[in-house]
């Protein structure tokens, strides 16, 4: 399997997203780190996804963003060149289907962490503030995305109920306009540019960030209390 990639930077620090599997990324210190970690990512995803595990065979870079923000933070703001073109019905609701798993695997591996407001990790200031360190101070974080990411393609949505419902409702709330499908980039927040399928990329790639952090912390801490499911079968 060919894997292409959008290679996103600022100088030597890196972040590689794999474009034929919406949400999957590597991070590092250089391309050639971050290359490393691509065959990995993509088993990984893929078992994620219950699908055949592929043999990476060649990695593509198909477009490349120099940008001044903090990527080794996992700040971005790259739009696909693939993520302007419309979706039809059925890519939308594969896409829709593949972010409300991510939402609820998510939620899952949350529910699954004993004490959800103890934490052995350093406190360190990023980009948008304190690094979340607790399971509740992830998954707050990373639920209270929903706003704001339904917010820069025009849907009025609230970050109320859990991730999952609130991602539902933003989805529900999506589908009452017309012609939704046609995938307008939009300006939004910061000159940053948007669209429904760069949101549906950028739930999944969120989740996956921040599921793969809370499930490193929570092994740590609790070891063989944390089902060994969500080291690979789930976001991890």
């Amino acid at each position: 399997m060919k894997i292409q990639c959008v290679w996103e930077h600022n100088g030597n620090d890196t972040m590689l997203y794999a474009v034929n599997c919406p949400g999957a990324f590597t991070r590092g210190t250089s391309k050639d780190e971050a290359l490393l970690k691509m065959d990995k990512e993509i088993k990984s995803y893929s078992s994620w996804i219950s699908k055949f595990v592929p043999e990476v065979t060649a990695i593509e870079i198909i477009q490349e963003s120099d940008c001044d923000l903090d990527v080794r933070d996992a700040d971005t703001d790259v739009l696909f060149d693939s993520e302007k073109e419309a979706l039809t019905p059925e890519e939308y609701q594969r896409l829709k289907a593949l972010a409300l798993k991510s939402a609820a695997d998510f939620l899952a591996l949350y529910d699954a962490v004993p004490d959800k407001n103890y934490s052995v990790a350093p406190a360190r200031k990023t980009f948008y503030g304190q690094v979340p360190r607790t399971a509740e101070e992830m998954y707050q974080h990373t639920k209270n995305v929903n706003e704001y990411y339904f917010g820069e393609i025009g849907v009025d949505v609230s970050n109320e109920g859990t991730i999952l419902q609130c991602r539902q409702r933003g989805f529900e709330e999506l589908e009452k306009q017309e012609k939704f499908l046609a995938n307008p980039v939009i300006e939004g927040s910061y000159g940053e540019n948007w669209s429904l399928r760069k949101m549906l990329r950028r739930f999944i790639w969120h989740d996956r960030i921040h599921g793969k952090a809370m499930y490193k912390m929570a092994v740590k801490i609790w070891g063989d209390e944390i089902p060994d499911k969500f080291a690979v079968n789930e976001l991890i």
